[in-house]
């Protein structure tokens, strides 16, 4: 019986030792800078190169966000040539989808104008009326 106990004791201490160097090493990672949980998406920051108003603001999104002049936008673009509800981006493990939202005047992704979902990728523009974006 006392062999029993002895080899269950031996299991016990050999998982706390385990479960001490795992946190040892998610520790170090993370002071290191080091993700052990989950990998950053990818673009998913997009910054105002060119506007009248809000140069340099750089928003993160982390779910479906719609751009527009409306108050009720989720985030207000300060733009005369930006429509109400202008455009949503949504964010997934790829970067980020562009979807235009009927607007008048268009959304612009480098240069070419939006007609249906885009894939963003880091470093894509995005321009809205006088207003440019940058994909970071």
């Amino acid at each position: 019986m006392p062999d029993v106990i002895l080899a269950l004791l031996r299991i016990i201490f050999l998982g706390l030792v385990y479960l001490f160097v795992w946190q040892v090493a998610r520790a170090i990672g993370s002071h290191v800078g080091i993700s052990v949980r989950r990998k950053r998406r990818e673009g998913t920051k997009v910054l105002f190169v060119r506007s009248e108003t809000q140069q340099g603001v750089e928003i993160e999104v982390s779910s479906a966000t719609v751009l527009g002049r409306s108050e009720e936008a989720d985030l207000v673009l300060e733009d005369p040539y930006a429509s109400d509800f202008h455009m949503r981006l949504v964010a997934q493990d790829s970067g980020l989808m562009l979807h235009d939202l009927g607007s008048t005047n268009g959304t612009y992704v480098n240069g070419r104008r939006v007609t249906a979902p885009t894939q963003l990728r880091r470093g894509d523009s995005i321009q809205v009326g006088k207003t440019v974006m940058e994909v970071r």
